[in-house]
């Protein structure tokens, strides 16, 4: 008997018949399948292929076709709460992970559960509770298993037939505060993973590979240079370490991979995105400045060893968040007569980049939003043309983009028949500011957030962002086309032979369109925020899409921009829809957008003083999942109504003796009388606000 927490079976028997019938083992996911276009019949990886265009050949559902889809079934997960997943579909079957990286297996046709494996991930988390959230961007397939990460750290291996756990590995420091959202990427018989924790820990980056048999480590490569007293790992650690300034290593130095990472078959070589810095701000973790290599950079490595090829550092002496952990994609790409191995890139700094592969060579850095940071990229240096001022040297400056960039995580797609790229953007800019901050006394937070600037303290307006979805032309460096949509947290994308574009967006409308003219062909509101990109592949011949639907994601901590959708916690159920030309289901029912109700107690007296220690302690340790500004963006309970601030005794169960750990609301043993009571009274205060200051830009 398999352990219960671990696989849940609807019975042996249905396992088996399923395999059979579904052909369970039919297709092998290997190299030989993940590096070539196929026939569209399955989506065996995060972007289909190695490639990584999530780009299908399917073309049953076509610019003609696409006005007939209907929804053919869909699964209710109501235990669910973010679902960011690309789901993977192999031989009729749909694999993906849902909140603490829970996992199913599910008949493509019919939407019945084969099998459930529950990792566990809060009861393994320990402190790590207080800086995860529950999302996670997929899982992967390889041969006979399915390869998860969690929350917590870990890597597990699945059999893929029944669910039931093969190995298990942890991949970070459980002591620390790191965690993983990212999908884990596969090849030649070995996973590799990275992390985040940047914000909240003295945080080193780096990636890992891992045998897929049995989860021992293969190699390791260190993002950024530890301390050089104690030696370095390789040449590219002594290399980099002469592009940073004082004691960097006491603050981890950061360059976390979160995501984007692509296997490049034809080098046989991974392409790494790496992170920001940790701290953010270049001043307090390099204060005499440098490159501080490998921050936000792509950088090229041995698939079978990890060693350094070559990198590509898209900021240089970043100070911004502006990460390159976004996709990688590659491509053929004609320039002139010359067809050149490139890969293209959008990180959130503003510009899309296309690289010669081969070597790290820059071909071209264009802007594809408003971007004040730099005025352009210098081809002939390949570094970027910094604007004066915009490092806030004197202690403040509006920047654009924000921290959240131009382009985030949610994947873009890349369609070769049109030759068009499809990425959701978004137009925000931030203050940057450090004035109130004393740079020379910071230190690195442990299990909360400090970046060495100030951040999410105030809630966002609703007009605060702009976001639009835009068809890039790669070559000829222009928009072919854009539209707006809502702000500002949209879903990645998908592309089709049938000249189609797919994307669900933040007010829960899920629409194709035309590939080429951006004419919006079909459309359908399924009742809540979609984070999620969509797939397409084929059972017996009929072409499926799917999508998880459940608002998610780092989008919802910025306040009132993202709770004016209305996706309020634990209101609407979450789901997995599956469309098809001749989907005849309803589309359930949904409850209608809701919003918070916060609550005022009249005979509490606020404490100026108070008011302001809890406002800091709130950021540190309570925006990222409750929201900026005390407004919840839907990741979890608004607190301005919750009754369980009303009492001290009622708060105090929760926050400190941890009566709603197995929810997800992590303990925080240390606080005390004074940090209780600090964050009643900034808690208050903003419900009082609220009450008394209604404003249709602030929810």
């Amino acid at each position: 008997m398999l352990n219960e927490r671990k696989s849940l079976f609807v019975s042996s028997l249905f396992v088996f018949f399923s395999a059979s019938v579904f052909g369970v083992g039919e297709t092998t996911v290997d190299d030989a399948t993940l590096s070539v276009m196929g026939n569209g019949k399955n989506w065996a990886a995060f972007g289909r292929n190695y490639s990584e265009q999530r780009y299908s050949p399917l073309t049953k559902v076509n610019t003609e076709s696409v006005k007939g889809l209907g929804l053919d079934w869909y699964m209710d997960l109501p235990d669910d709460r973010s679902l960011t997943g690309t789901p993977l579909v192999v031989d009729g079957v749909i694999y993906f992970t849902g909140s603490y990286s829970k996992t199913r297996a599910v008949d493509a046709k019919t939407g019945e559960l084969i099998w459930e494996y529950d990792p566990e991930s809060i009861k393994h988390a320990g402190d790590r509770l207080k800086v995860m959230w529950d999302q996670n961007k997929g899982l992967a397939i390889w041969k006979d298993k399915v390869i998860i990460s969690t929350i917590d750290g870990r890597l597990v291996g699945l059999d893929k037939a029944t669910g039931e756990e093969v190995w298990e590995t942890m991949t970070v420091d459980p002591r620390k505060a790191y965690y993983i959202t990212g999908a884990p990427k596969i090849f030649k018989d070995k996973v590799i993973i990275g992390n985040g924790g940047t914000e909240q820990e003295a945080a080193r980056g780096y990636v890992t590979a891992y045998h897929t048999d049995t989860g021992e480590m293969a190699w390791r490569f260190w993002v950024v240079p530890g301390n050089p007293a104690d030696g370095f790992e390789s040449n590219a650690m002594e290399m980099a370490a002469k592009t940073w300034t004082g004691e960097w290593w006491k603050m981890g130095g950061g360059g976390n991979t979160w995501h984007g990472i692509t296997y490049d078959p034809e080098f046989d070589q991974v392409l790494v995105g790496t992170g920001n810095g940790s701290p953010w701000n270049q001043k307090i973790r390099s204060p005499g400045g440098g490159d501080n290599l490998f921050l936000c950079s792509i950088v090229a490595l041995d698939a079978d060893t990890g060693a350094y090829k070559w990198h590509y550092q898209t900021t240089p002496g970043e100070t911004w968040d502006y990460n390159s952990n976004m996709d990688i994609v590659l491509a053929d790409l004609k320039f002139g007569k010359q067809t050149i191995k490139a890969l293209m890139h959008a990180p959130k700094n503003g510009f899309f980049y296309v690289i010669n592969r081969e070597n790290g060579e820059l071909l071209s850095a264009e802007k594809i939003g408003k971007v004040t940071w730099a005025s352009h990229v210098d081809l002939k240096t390949g570094r970027p043309v910094e604007v004066e001022g915009s490092r806030y040297e004197d202690g403040e400056e509006l920047v654009w983009p924000s921290a959240f960039g131009v382009h985030n995580w949610h994947a873009m797609s890349y369609n070769p028949d049109t030759g068009l790229v499809y990425l959701p953007t978004i137009e925000m800019p931030a203050l940057f500011k450090d004035s109130e901050i004393d740079l020379k006394a910071w230190r690195s937070p442990s299990f909360r957030v400090s970046t060495g600037i100030e951040f999410n303290k105030e809630d966002a307006a609703a007009d605060a962002g702009a976001a639009y979805l835009m068809a890039w032309d790669p070559l000829k460096h222009e928009v072919r086309w854009k539209h707006l949509q809502p702000p500002q947290w949209n879903a990645g994308t998908m592309t089709t032979a049938g000249n189609l574009v797919f994307q669900g967006r933040a007010d829960g409308r899920f629409a194709a369109y035309h590939a080429e003219s951006g004419e919006e062909l079909w459309a359908v509101e399924l009742g809540l925020g979609i984070s999620a990109p969509p797939v397409t592949y084929t059972v017996d011949g009929k072409q499926y899409i799917s999508l998880l639907v459940g608002w998610g994601g780092a989008g919802q901590i910025v306040g009132s921009l993202a709770a004016q959708h209305g996706w309020k916690h634990k209101v609407h159920t979450r789901r997995l829809f599956t469309f098809s030309l001749d989907g005849k289901t309803e589309i359930p029912s949904s409850p209608p957008p809701a919003y918070a109700k916060p609550v005022d107690v009249k005979d509490f007296i606020l404490d100026e003083r108070k008011v302001a220690q809890g406002k800091q302690l709130y950021s540190e340790s309570c925006s990222l999942c409750h929201g900026g500004g005390g407004v919840s963006g839907g990741m979890a309970t608004d607190l301005r109504e919750s009754p369980m601030v009303l009492t001290k005794e009622s708060f105090k169960a929760v926050l400190v003796d941890g009566a709603s750990i197995q929810k997800g609301m992590p303990r925080f043993k240390d606080y005390g009388e004074e940090e209780l009571t600090s964050l009643m009274h900034y808690i208050r205060e903003r419900a009082r606000y609220s009450i008394n200051n209604p404003s249709p830009l602030h929810f």
